[in-house]
């Protein structure tokens, strides 16, 4: 049975774990234990999915509880895909969200799936990866 519960205190080794168990370890930092830390501290809201005990799942979000819920990351065991996790741990997310709409980005590998479990895509959004990327009018 898979047990879903707040963790925001989630081991920096179990959340490498997770993530190089699903596609989103091929995106992340995971050889950067530090940089992991970090993001777990960051984070104010971190859902664990577990089975006998070991994290199978983990929707690692930003929040302010009100408006906007940034799920950064939404990763699941490849032995445990196509159980439901995944839409289990987006729904808790939202609900331990409040009234604040959640929102993501999807890995090239997930595109297609977040339509089916009732999401809605949004086409403007928009990434800056570095400040110096930025384009200032007039200048």
């Amino acid at each position: 049975m898979i047990e879903y519960k707040i963790e925001n205190d989630l081991s920096a080794e179990e959340f490498i774990d997770v993530l190089n168990e699903s596609s989103l370890g091929e995106r992340r930092p995971v050889n950067d234990l530090e940089r992991i830390k970090k993001m777990l501290a960051n984070a104010n809201l971190i859902v664990v999915a577990r089975e006998n005990g070991k994290a199978v799942g983990v929707a690692r979000s930003l929040t302010d509880f009100a408006y906007c819920t940034y799920l950064s990351d939404l990763a699941v065991s490849k032995d445990n895909q196509k159980k439901g996790i995944g839409v289990e741990l987006l729904g808790q997310t939202k609900i331990a969200s409040g009234e604040a709409k959640v929102i993501l980005l999807s890995a090239p590998a997930a595109v297609e799936y977040y339509p089916k479990i009732g999401m809605t895509k949004h086409n403007h959004c928009y990434i800056l990866s570095s400040p110096d990327e930025l384009k200032f009018p007039n200048k």
